[in-house]
């Protein structure tokens, strides 16, 4: 179980919602923290989905050319930076869940 206050929170509330999608998030945040690592702005550039969510750090490495709402647990300054530069939206995990609790149309990157 991860020690995070945060990331704890966050676990139980995705616990509550009867989604498979959810249930495979809350299981990459309770894994190991080596398989935790970060997932780059490049990465992100590659996919096409409107909604990409992180469960771990987005980081800032690399461009991006188009708007992409992002959910994550955390972000790099310059992540969250590029991403509304870009004209996209950085949010929670835990609003993402309250906004789309269903978690359709989410592109989940690991």
């Amino acid at each position: 179980m991860k020690s995070s206050i945060t990331t704890v929170k966050v676990i139980r509330e995705l616990k509550k919602l009867d989604a498979p999608a959810w249930e495979r998030v809350v299981d990459e945040l309770t894994s190991a923290t080596r398989r935790g690592s970060g997932v780059n702005l490049s990465s992100i550039e590659r996919y096409s989905a409107a909604t990409i969510l992180v469960p771990g750090t987005v980081l800032g490495t690399g461009e991006l050319s188009k708007a992409v709402t992002v959910a994550a647990l955390r972000f790099s300054k310059s992540a969250r930076e590029k991403i509304t530069k870009a004209g996209g939206k950085t949010m929670t995990i835990a609003e993402l869940a309250k906004e789309n609790p269903k978690c359709s149309n989410v592109k989940i990157m690991v």
